[in-house]
């Protein structure tokens, strides 16, 4: 899939001379190196690191909750990144802020400012949630209080919105659609720094995830500090989905769906098989989608919230009727 979507776009690249390209040699058209150091490359490994984080985030969160419609998003975590970029691009108008450029470099930092902005705002949201977790025992009060803190966020959005001018409105529903591009160098092993620092809570408490299918009551008859479980949880996800939403956007249906379809495909419940099958299988059909998304032959792009949502949930119903599965837990 890498391949695949690194050869398609407006300008097509052969399979085999991206390769020879990955193995350090030089090929025969300068603009292709061009094409594929600067863009694409970079595209594809966000794709790879955006579907890693985000599927593993919805694997915790259902897997914590016990809830089959759980994902990265319903602790407000990503809320509050929205909430960020939405105070950065449409708080121009209520609190004067200048957008340069015809709205296209925000305060001259570009793609720096919305990550800046989005980062912020999932830290503050995250915080709150810590916060509440000192206070909460209940894990369904926890995840309450998450939904709780995302309806606010989205309240202090539509009243931005609300005020907010037409070119401004149009610039942050484009950055809510979801986008892998303009992001390299730096801000790339950032985002991969940030996102495999997270993956290490979801990987050590793989049995602990294992035991709390059976309920709370159960993990804890079988030494699983349910505290210690929460805390790993909260900072997992919110590294995760908070930074994948910072710099790539709200991207949907990854996080809710990728746990269901490797539950339907491989029939277990075995985290030891469900936390890399879901990383593989996230970053796959993420990669899938940005590819469909390229329009080969045209330089016109779909976003990506548009395709992953098109795509999958069509092939989750499908799966679902085929194997006649179960989502309860």
């Amino acid at each position: 899939m890498f391949l695949i979507n690194i050869a398609i776009g407006s300008v097509y690249i052969p399979i085999d001379s991206i390769f020879h390209h990955l193995m350090g040699n030089e090929l025969e058209k300068s603009t292709w190196v061009t094409i594929l150091d600067t863009y694409r490359i970079p595209k594809a490994l966000t794709a790879i690191i955006a579907g890693v984080g985000l599927s593993l985030s919805g694997l915790q969160m259902q897997s914590f909750f016990r809830n089959p419609l759980a994902g990265p998003y319903v602790l407000g975590i990503s809320s509050g990144a929205g909430l960020g970029v939405a105070l950065l691009i449409l708080g121009s108008s209520a609190f004067g802020w200048t957008l340069m450029d015809g709205g296209t470099d925000l305060i001259n930092g570009g793609v720096w400012s919305m990550v800046l902005a989005g980062s912020l705002g999932a830290i503050l949201v995250m915080s709150m949630i810590s916060l509440a977790a000192w206070k909460v025992k209940s894990s369904t009060t926890l995840l309450i209080i998450g939904l709780m803190f995302g309806s606010a966020s989205g309240a202090f959005v539509n009243i931005l919105s609300y005020f907010g001018e037409a070119e401004e409105l149009k610039l942050y529903t484009v950055w809510t659609m979801g986008s892998l591009g303009g992001i390299s160098g730096w801000p790339l092993f950032i985002f991969a720094l940030i996102t495999f620092i997270g993956l290490l809570p979801a990987i050590a408490q793989s049995k602990a995830y294992n035991a709390m299918l059976l309920g709370e009551n159960y993990a804890k008859s079988m030494g699983i500090n349910i505290n210690r479980l929460r805390w790993s949880m909260i900072i997992s996800t919110g590294l995760m989905a908070g930074s994948a939403t910072a710099f790539c956007g709200p991207i949907a249906f990854i996080g809710i769906s990728v746990p269901h379809l490797v539950r339907i495909i491989f029939r277990t419940a075995d985290h030891r098989t469900l936390l890399p099958v879901s990383a593989l299988l996230g970053a796959s059909f993420l990669l899938l989608c940005d590819a469909i998304c390229q329009l080969p032959g045209s330089a016109e792009t779909i976003p990506i919230n548009i395709v992953s949502s098109l795509l999958g949930a069509p092939l989750v119903i499908w799966l679902i009727l085929r194997k006649n599965f179960n989502a309860e837990f």
